[in-house]
């Protein structure tokens, strides 16, 4: 009860930004330029490049879009809950870093509302597909509840972010290549689906991943007490 409080709390917090957050377009609009000015002086302007493949090849934006609405939510989900029953010396520090950078790009959604590509005139995949999958024209959102999600929150990308945690509580979880490989490769994976779909920046993604990155270098394993061994064989031999 006490992790599924956390997951709550989460949720609440994600709810509260988009209650709160400024939904004023221009000024995110000016923001997501600022961003593309940036992304040219470096060389790193790849999106109309990236979301140009995913029109032109159907079938793979198809699988991007289910990709995008899916894979975020059931990959951290799974590996948050296979952490708690198998690795529970590492599961506190896990869950931390996954709250502790969901509430930091929190804050970034509600001081930075930033519009993603697809709100500046790139095509938006989801869009495309929304005939095919269970989400409207708002994202990832089911069709006719586009209020749940914060269209504005593109900057940092926790879609990014979150599938970077995966890929880190996999590899220090286990030395199984396999899954190590399965979870970079998420990481990856996610990052081109985040941009192909014009849902965000190249930048939002690199933005997601600092975050993720710094708060798993910053936070310490806590200690396992003994009752957290017994807990932890209690439920493997349950």
């Amino acid at each position: 009860m006490r992790e599924l409080g956390f997951i709550a709390l989460l949720y609440i917090a994600y709810a509260a930004s988009r209650v709160f957050a400024d939904d004023a377009l221009a000024p995110a609009r000016e923001r997501a330029m600022r961003i593309v000015d940036i992304e040219v002086t470096l060389l790193l302007d790849l999106e109309r490049t990236a979301v140009g493949w995913f029109v032109d090849h159907d079938v793979a934006g198809l699988l991007a879009a289910y990709y995008y609405a899916t894979a975020h939510y059931v990959g951290t989900a799974v590996v948050l809950g296979w952490l708690y029953r198998r690795r529970a010396a590492l599961y506190p520090r896990a869950r931390q870093v996954l709250v502790a950078s969901t509430l930091v790009a929190l804050v970034g959604y509600l001081l930075m509302p930033t519009a993603p590509p697809r709100l500046v005139g790139y095509a938006d995949l989801m869009a495309l597909h929304a005939d095919s999958g269970w989400w409207g024209e708002a994202a990832s959102a089911p069709q006719g509840m586009g209020w749940l999600t914060n269209q504005l929150a593109a900057f940092p990308s926790m879609h990014a972010g979150w599938a970077l945690w995966v890929a880190l509580a996999i590899s220090a979880a286990t030395t199984h290549r396999g899954l190590r490989s399965v979870g970079w490769a998420h990481a990856v994976l996610t990052a081109v689906v985040v941009v192909g779909t014009g849902n965000h920046w190249l930048l939002d993604v690199v933005a997601g991943w600092a975050i993720v990155l710094l708060a798993w270098q910053t936070t310490n394993e806590r200690p396992v007490a003994p009752r957290d061994l017994e807990a932890s064989a209690s439920l493997l031999h349950a």
